[in-house]
């Protein structure tokens, strides 16, 4: 799998003023939403010290994707996908209000959290291909992999101050506070969305309704030899290698002695996912070449990271961890987003969605499974090592320019 891409200037899509815009909103956003996903997580795992519990949340959060994204995606490449995103991002505010109600009038509990976890998955589901695609209509189509990778850039570049925030404020404020932070954090990204000038955005084409959206994009990818095995190896990973926020509350109390470490963790894999997606962001194109390399930079920093002898050690593995495994989204982004008709982003970007967070209702439980009764360490580490065993079918993936 060798290969080369131009490279060029990774920040090149910021010159445009609704990009900048959207991705200011989006940040102070998603700092928000990290406070949220991190709060919830320590949440559930003071509540019975389980990882189970952990993994059966993320099923109920990621299902509706399961279910409903590929369908999202049809409906978003029919619709005007600002609109969409404006209904959609004012939803998730209304489940961080409910949360944060239920936390502050001491009605919270696992079939609570539950239940709004579903409701937070079903309006994630229909946003996420209608907000990513939006990206798409905000740039010429040749800074279209570029603005993608900076907006993985921005998703990722929260989850620094969001668990770290979480880290400073849990202790003091307590977990219903952090969800009320969130629930005002969206209107920075509804402002953004408000703000975009209509006149100097490059509007895609409706796609036709032609009864049958999903599997036209499904006969798409599979009827590309680089797209299908791209698609099938970032499934596999995603299903089993990325279920690291169910295992590592527990993995920190349990091997290291850090009760509180979880938000520190993930400040850390934060820190390499901005240069993995920042790295990504330089390509012109993707090659499977370096598509390749981020599967094996994520495959062993989860074998890694799972028998690190200290925290201050976890704290080190946590940087490739991120760097591979963001790199690795942004890629798929890219090269999905390269190969594809302006009618159909949003059904390649919803596929995209649901074999990496819709494959969390099946990694999920089984991870959480495997931490509470094989070993902890094992919850992590397995998905790595199926990680690498699935590496050589990237090499079906390659073109003849990239090598075999």
């Amino acid at each position: 799998m060798t290969g080369q891409a131009t490279k060029s200037n990774p920040f090149r899509s910021l010159r445009h003023r609704n990009v900048r815009v959207y991705l200011f909103g989006l940040l102070l956003s998603n700092v928000g939403t990290w406070l949220q996903f991190t709060a919830t997580s320590l949440l559930i795992y003071r509540i019975n010290n389980r990882a189970t519990d952990a993994g059966l949340n993320t099923m109920f959060q990621f299902l509706p994707m399961l279910l409903l994204g590929a369908w999202a995606g049809g409906f978003a490449d029919r619709h005007d996908r600002r609109t969409v995103t404006i209904w959609t991002q004012s939803a998730l505010a209304v489940q961080a209000v409910l949360l944060a109600a239920a936390d502050f009038g001491g009605f919270i509990s696992l079939p609570v959290v539950y239940s709004l976890s579903l409701l937070l998955g079903i309006a994630n589901a229909i946003d996420n291909p209608s907000r990513r695609g939006l990206v798409t209509e905000l740039v010429q189509p040749e800074d279209i992999p570029n603005a993608m990778s900076l907006n993985t850039t921005v998703m990722t570049g929260s989850r620094i101050f969001g668990p770290a925030l979480a880290a400073a404020l849990i202790g003091p404020l307590g977990t219903a506070w952090l969800f009320a932070l969130n629930a005002v954090s969206y209107l920075a990204v509804l402002a953004s969305l408000l703000l975009l000038r209509r006149d100097e955005m490059v509007p895609s084409p409706p796609a036709p309704r032609t009864g049958k959206p999903v599997r036209e994009a499904l006969s798409f990818v599979w009827g590309d030899n680089h797209l299908r095995w791209s698609f099938v190896v970032f499934a596999v990973v995603s299903t089993f290698a990325f279920n690291y926020s169910v295992v590592l509350p527990k993995l920190c109390d349990v091997r290291w002695g850090e009760e509180n470490g979880y938000p520190i963790l993930l400040t850390m894999t934060s820190i390499g996912s901005i240069f993995g997606a920042l790295a990504t962001a330089r390509f012109t194109r993707i090659t499977v070449s370096w598509y390749g390399l981020l599967v094996g930079v994520c495959g062993l920093s989860c074998i890694a990271l799972a028998w690190s002898p200290t925290f201050l050690v976890a704290c080190a593995v946590c940087m490739p961890l991120g760097f591979g495994g963001t790199g690795l989204v942004a890629s798929m982004t890219g090269i999905s987003q390269q190969k594809t008709s302006p009618e159909m982003r949003s059904r390649l970007l919803a596929l995209q969605s649901v074999a990496f967070l819709g494959s969390t209702p099946i990694g999920g439980p089984i991870t959480g499974l495997i931490g509470d009764n094989i070993g902890i360490e094992w919850s992590l580490a397995y998905g790595g090592i199926i990680a690498l065993a699935v590496l050589p079918l990237l090499r079906r993936a390659a073109t003849p320019a990239e090598g075999k």
